[in-house]
């Protein structure tokens, strides 16, 4: 039975997923580049980006493969997929990855603007969701067929999703930076009301991976 999961998602030692100033140039906001530093060494991120041979193993590896692991669909926020805000201009943004963009798989992005899809190479396909975070749940779990579907974020995504009791399993890779401000990923969610519970700790050099399920 397909789940929705957010997988791999970097959080500061003060709770925040991203810093202050968010911008096209600084799209994790001030210091928020420093919470990826676990995810950038991994042999899966190295492949990513063509490096097949470099990249470390260990337990952040470890948890880096799974974040793709039976992933049949994925659901981004829209600063997920761009900087683009208000209506679409017009289709020249075609998100943060280039041509070929690393889901492979059927991907609805939130949105309050229509958009017709943009078919990428390797398998990505965007679809821009207008009606809700119901509707796009609904279409990701339909076009999984069967596997699950990935949460990408951003904070308020994935904060709205766990309200709306859609989320059923979370991955926080906790890395040891100090933010101080900027997008809170739990503050004022009450995780334990909420059914959930934690199924998982383990602290490496680079983060500390927290997995909590729902009952």
């Amino acid at each position: 039975m397909s789940e929705l999961k957010v997988r791999c998602f970097a959080v500061s030692l003060d709770g925040y997923g991203a810093g202050p100033n968010q911008s096209l140039e600084n799209p994790m906001g001030d210091g928020g580049g420093g919470l990826h530093t676990w995810f950038r060494g991994t042999r899966t991120f190295q492949r990513m980006i063509g490096n097949p041979s470099q990249g470390t193993d260990g337990p952040d590896e470890q948890f880096a493969a799974r974040g793709f692991d039976n992933i049949g669909a994925w659901i981004l926020g829209r600063n997920m997929f761009g900087p683009v805000r208000g209506a679409w201009p017009d289709d020249e943004w075609k998100g943060w990855w280039g041509d070929e963009p690393p889901y492979h798989v059927p991907v609805f992005v939130l949105t309050h603007h229509a958009r017709e899809p943009l078919v990428m190479a390797g398998g990505t396909t965007f679809y821009f969701v207008t009606d809700g975070i119901q509707s796009a749940y609904d279409q990701a779990i339909k076009a999984a067929n069967g596997k699950d579907v990935r949460l990408g974020g951003g904070v308020e995504t994935i904060r709205q999703l766990l309200q709306a009791g859609l989320v059923d399993e979370l991955h926080m890779a906790i890395s040891p930076v100090l933010l101080g401000s900027g997008e809170s990923l739990l503050e004022g969610l009450d995780m334990p009301a909420l059914g959930f519970r934690c199924t998982e700790h383990v602290p490496t050099e680079a983060a500390t991976h927290v997995v909590l399920r729902k009952d």
